[in-house]
């Protein structure tokens, strides 16, 4: 992880700005972190330290079970939250969560500004409304399941977890992240390879028609 400094720190304060989302001067609290491609964010049961803004890159969301299996359960984008959680409630089972691509953060720290942001309407209102809507994308996605063929479900996880148009996701935490076979899934990939969609590289996959497989997961962002 890099922390930006100096020029380069109020370079990102000025081109992502984020004062609009609170009602107190919160740049002077603001640091920018620099997480690269599998790089964890937050440890899972390790309380985090800050509340983060993600202004570039993607994230995954992972979660341990208790039979020791882990499993993907959810993704991060640009201008969502991270440990938002954590700053509303003392006690909470913190998930894993790391970096799928170069990510970029504002990272606020507890310790300085935990109070003025639980004080701060406008700041909560804004939380208010992330929050709704990332409860709406949830129940959103196991809907997906069953109104959608994989064909549309896969293309939209490539382009989530694609970096620089390589996808290389497990295609066990593929399966189960879909829920779909192990069968059903290298059929559809070889399918896209024969279509052009994708070309096999080794154990990796290079996007070839980057809008071809928009187009399909289009359709379930319109629905």
């Amino acid at each position: 992880m890099e922390i930006y400094k100096n020029e380069k720190r109020q370079r990102y304060l000025v081109e992502y700005s984020i004062a609009h989302l609170f009602s107190f001067p919160i740049e002077e609290f603001i640091e920018v972190h620099e997480y690269k491609r599998d790089e964890w964010i937050i440890q899972e049961d390790k309380r985090p330290f800050y509340l983060f803004y993600v202004i570039k890159g993607k994230a995954k969301i992972y979660v341990t079970h208790q039979n020791g299996k882990v499993s993907l359960i959810n993704f991060i984008n640009p201008n969502d939250y991270i440990g938002e959680m954590e700053l509303l409630n003392e006690i909470y089972y913190t998930k894993g969560i790391q970096a799928s691509t170069k990510t970029i953060c504002f990272a606020l720290p507890f310790h300085r500004c935990r109070v003025q942001l639980l004080e701060d309407v406008t700041f909560l209102r804004e939380l208010t409304k992330f929050l709704s809507l990332k409860a709406t994308k949830m129940a959103a996605k196991y809907s997906q399941s069953l109104s959608f063929p994989l064909e549309n479900r896969l293309a939209e996880f490539i382009l989530q977890t694609s970096d620089e148009e390589i996808y290389k996701e497990k295609h066990v935490t593929v399966c189960e992240f879909l829920g779909v076979s192990y069968r059903h899934l290298l059929h559809v990939l070889a399918q896209f390879c024969d279509k052009g969609y994708l070309q096999k590289e080794g154990r990796h996959y290079r996007i070839q028609q980057h809008n071809s497989l928009y187009k399909l997961a289009e359709m379930l962002w319109n629905k």
